[in-house]
């Protein structure tokens, strides 16, 4: 319980301001985009904790420190605020007037921009998710996919997953016809490529490079906060009950990762991390089929819950099997 104190307080304090800002409907709103961010962003917490295991301690102290912060004032709020501002060619100051004065202005400029947001965060998460796949990996969850002739395969050629993802690229270019959406798509793939040549050369056998992990975090945060950003003006136009409420979950989300690194979760429950993973392979999907189609955050959020909740009810249930 000690993890979800600070939570907790966090969210009694935000739900005090929403009701200064719009009384009690605020405060159901707040409630409401709580619920959203944590159904979001539940399997962000399993992949945190996975790369925070592997991390040194004074690094995992920064992404507490400094991370929540960040996932809540920069993600939730300055972040949607310089989209808008690089897309109108505003000012910060003049886009945060905007906001407060015409949300529907600001909802609207921040909508156009967000093929670009969605196919920047769909392709970091089809690295993640593509990475994990074809990784050499001690346990396997859906045997028959992972353990298939096709995929071992594939496993031992190299950079596979580049040339998955530069070819989901060029079928996005023909489809959109759109070259922001494709430019967007390589600025993705480019820098989890480039983390992944950071950590290599500055980590060590057991530790993963400190800085190159707590950016990897940082980003793996915001490429989950794209959909509740935009899917949060469907419950409110208000951009800091907006960000209460995306912030406080995102505090919820931390408070998770802490409770699975102490409790060293993932080891416990072997499968978690696959269905994790599997959920953003989907969340990844859905954020570039969303730049043609609408898809709600609701099917979202109820298949990366769903899949993470069958991946721990099978872990339990292996667990048992090997105590008889």
């Amino acid at each position: 319980m000690k993890y979800f104190v600070s939570s907790f307080i966090i969210t009694l304090i935000g739900l005090v301001v929403a009701y200064y800002l719009g009384g009690v409907a605020a405060m159901y709103t707040t409630l409401l985009l709580i619920i959203l961010e944590i159904s979001l962003s539940f399997d962000n917490a399993v992949v945190n904790a996975k790369v925070l295991e592997h991390m040194d301690p004074i690094w995992q102290k920064r992404f507490i420190l400094f991370g929540i912060p960040i996932a809540v004032f920069g993600m939730r709020l300055i972040f949607p605020l310089a989209i808008v501002a690089i897309t109108t060619g505003m000012g910060m100051m003049e886009t945060l007037q905007v906001a407060m004065n015409d949300p529907k202005a600001y909802e609207t400029a921040l909508k156009s921009a967000e093929h670009s947001i969605f196919a920047f965060g769909g392709a970091f998460l089809l690295m993640v998710f593509l990475d994990f796949f074809f990784d050499e990996k001690d346990v396997t969850w859906i045997g028959w996919l992972e353990n298939s002739t096709l995929v071992q395969k594939a496993s031992i050629m190299s950079h596979i997953e580049l040339g998955i993802a530069i070819a989901v690229g060029i079928v996005l270019g023909h489809m959109t016809g759109s070259f922001d959406v494709l430019l967007a798509f390589a600025y993705g793939i480019l820098l989890h490529t480039l983390l992944g040549m950071v950590d290599d050369a500055f980590s060590t056998e057991t530790v993963k490079n400190g800085l190159a992990g707590f950016i990897y975090l940082e980003v793996l945060d915001a490429s989950f906060s794209f959909d509740g950003v935009i899917g949060a003006f469907a419950l409110s136009s208000n951009i800091f009950i907006i960000m209460i409420g995306l912030g406080v979950g995102a505090m919820f989300v931390r408070s998770i990762t802490l409770y699975f690194v102490e409790h060293k979760t993932l080891s416990k429950f072997r499968y978690l991390e696959h269905g994790a993973h599997y959920a953003i392979g989907i969340l990844a999907i859905i954020m570039l089929l969303k730049i043609n189609i609408h898809i709600s955050e609701l099917v979202t959020g109820t298949i990366g819950i769903g899949l993470i909740a069958l991946a721990f009810a099978h872990s339990i249930a292996e667990n048992k099997k090997e105590l008889i």
